[in-house]
């Protein structure tokens, strides 16, 4: 099992927390990031000298990002994983949002991912090698009601990682999308936020994400320990798997969504390719 230094945003809880614990565990080094240094006093404290590295961070910023992102490749040196997993959820049908929510769901989940991985691109093509791992969520490839912003920035950043993995693999940089379904982090009950409420949408199938938010009853089926265990894992992996479908429910919506929209194409198979132009125009 090979030590290595990882890069992770957003590690003072839910999959960054179980991550860092698990990693500095082992013997590996951790540079993490937060929005507020003192969320991860208790993670210094128990970390093993000079195993964990902080920095306070706000992924909106994309030249604080670049600061960071910098000043760590720079005081660590070698960085073998950067793992892009700050975020949140915003849920509530696409008219109930507010302005400034679309914002900063974008801001935090999609720019916020797509800068950070930027800022890391020119140490890791230096270097010729390094994985890149981004979370997504079974969101990036199966859509529910209510969570039409949260569902657009996932599956942005899925499309950006696609294409990436595309245009790195010559540097030796492998790509890995991390799809977890519900997993019992505080995400739900803690760092997800809601639209404002219209009436109108009482009798929507949108209105069920606040029913699941407000009422606090629902438990989520993974284990986020375990899940952090394999993507963990998934750094040994050569090529780097290019998705990582965590949970029952992940892969059941998944399957299903995927097998829908797959028979959907395949029954307009003859309308697409009658559009084609005559072969020597």
């Amino acid at each position: 099992m090979a030590q290595r230094t990882w890069l992770i945003t957003g590690v003072n809880r839910g999959f960054g927390r179980h991550l860092t614990e698990q990693l500095l565990a082992r013997g590996d080094r951790v540079a993490g990031t937060v929005r507020d240094l003192h969320a991860a006093d208790d993670l210094r404290a128990a970390a093993p000298r000079d195993a964990l590295w902080l920095a306070q961070l706000d992924v909106t910023d994309t030249d604080a990002v670049r600061r960071v992102v910098d000043r760590a490749f720079a005081e660590l040196g070698t960085i073998d994983v950067i793992v892009s997993n700050a975020g949140y959820g915003l849920f509530g049908a696409a008219e109930e949002l507010t302005d400034a929510q679309i914002r900063q769901q974008i801001d935090t989940n999609l720019l916020g991912s797509i800068q950070f991985i930027r800022a890391a691109l020119p140490h890791l093509r230096r270097q010729q090698r390094g994985r890149i791992v981004q979370f997504s969520t079974v969101g990036g490839q199966a859509a529910f009601a209510g969570g039409s912003l949260y569902h657009a920035t996932k599956w942005g950043i899925e499309g950006f990682v696609d294409a990436l993995a595309q245009e790195v693999a010559v540097f030796g940089i492998g790509c890995t999308l991390v799809e977890p379904g519900g997993a019992r982090t505080d995400f739900r009950y803690r760092s997800s936020q809601l639209s404002p409420k219209l009436d109108a949408y009482d009798a929507s199938p949108a209105r069920a994400v606040h029913r699941i938010v407000e009422e606090r009853t629902s438990v989520p089926p993974g284990d986020p320990a375990k899940m952090a265990r394999i993507i963990i894992d998934s750094a040994d992996q050569e090529p780097a798997p290019r998705r990582l479908a965590l949970g029952s429910d992940a892969y059941g919506a998944m399957h299903r969504q995927l097998s829908e929209r797959l028979a959907a194409l395949e029954a307009q198979k003859a309308l697409a390719l009658s559009t084609d132009g005559p072969a020597h125009a």
